[in-house]
């Protein structure tokens, strides 16, 4: 029989206390030596157990205070776990390209439809940015560009107002990178061609022309692949690979 440590017992029951709203967000935790008496177990198990929801996210330590406050897990640290897991299965270009395929035309298409004013200046500014800071006299970094081209998807997703939507995106932009920042400077035209993907799609999001939206990202989409053939990547690599490979058949 499998014997749980006591610590991770104890992190359970409070994450089921977190889950049901007993212990709301923002509120503070019992000090370490209540918890323990309430438990039964150790403080030291109590301890280690704070520890690790505060890695998880559900815990934090806020400056000037000892006891831990309950807080949500933001996307970035839900996603990056559900990156870590995929890249451990070995995702591969070929993954994320389809899985990008799935879903980007429908949330763009989506976006076209319930943007509202402030989501589409974001999406805007996001857009221009990415057009200045990478015009014929003015290329930033590859890791730069990469960042703000995963920025531009962020605030597309942004547009819907559906948090399972973007919770869903994120760890996908989080594999896009490492990808595009393999294959961006390998293809001259990567770049104008970003350009030109994200005008449109404004332009469609901004009319509210949702068909345009969705044909336009899943051509965006598409640009991705021809850029990895284009370079001479195989969409069968690991993406979690740094080794380099010969071009295979796609």
């Amino acid at each position: 029989m499998r014997i749980e440590p006591g610590y991770r017992r104890v992190a359970a029951a409070l994450t089921e206390r977190i889950l049901d709203r007993s212990l709301p967000a923002g509120e503070h935790l019992p000090p370490e030596v209540e918890l323990a008496r309430q438990l039964g177990v150790h403080r030291s198990t109590v301890r280690e157990a704070l520890r690790e929801l505060e890695t998880n996210g559900l815990l934090e330590r806020r400056r000037g205070s000892k006891r831990m406050v309950v807080t949500r897990p933001d996307n970035d640290a839900v996603a990056g776990s559900v990156r870590r897991a995929l890249s451990l299965h070995d995702v591969s270009y070929r993954d994320v390209w389809e899985a990008m395929t799935m879903l980007e035309p429908p949330l763009a298409e989506a976006a076209a439809r319930r943007r509202e004013p402030a989501a589409l200046v974001a999406l805007e500014n996001a857009a221009e940015a990415f057009r200045v800071h990478n015009s014929e006299d003015q290329t930033v970094a590859t890791t730069e560009a990469v960042r703000e081209v995963a920025g531009f998807f962020r605030q597309l997703g942004n547009c819907v107002r559906n948090p399972v939507l973007i919770l869903a995106q994120e760890p996908l932009l989080q594999l896009l990178e490492p990808s595009l920042d393999a294959m961006i400077d390998r293809v001259p035209q990567a770049r104008a061609r970003i350009v030109t993907a994200e005008r449109r799609i404004v332009e469609a999001v901004r009319e509210r022309d949702a068909s345009a939206a969705r044909d336009w990202m899943a051509k965006h989409i598409r640009d991705f692949k021809r850029g990895y053939e284009l370079a001479g990547m195989s969409l069968a690599r690991s993406i979690g690979s740094h080794s380099p490979t010969a071009r295979e058949p796609n």
